[in-house]
């Protein structure tokens, strides 16, 4: 797939030489690709890295997602009751 794009960019830079309009195109498309289609993950081919759900890991990656999630979660609560409790007059609200 990758290739097939650096084709078309290709082609579009050698049709800009008659209109800019194709370089504009094939700079875009350029950062289309690098931003969003060029992730770094290449396949290898082998069967032995794939799990009964997809890639190997991909389900241990959300959950180490959702565990460092919780982990900033607790620690903000952490420092919340920690601020009102050393900051009591700080967070009572003020009554007209």
């Amino acid at each position: 797939m990758g290739t097939l794009i650096i084709l078309a960019i290709l082609a579009l830079v050698v049709l800009g030489f008659n209109n800019p309009l194709w370089w504009f195109a094939g700079a875009a498309l350029l950062y289309l690709h690098f931003r969003y289609g060029s992730t770094g993950q290449r396949s290898t081919g082998s069967s032995s890295t794939r799990g009964p759900s997809g890639p190997a890991g991909s389900s241990a990656r959300g959950d180490n997602d959702y565990r460092a999630y919780r982990q900033r979660r607790d620690q903000q609560a952490r420092w919340e009751r920690r601020y009102r409790r050393e900051r009591p007059w700080m967070t009572r609200q003020k009554r007209n």
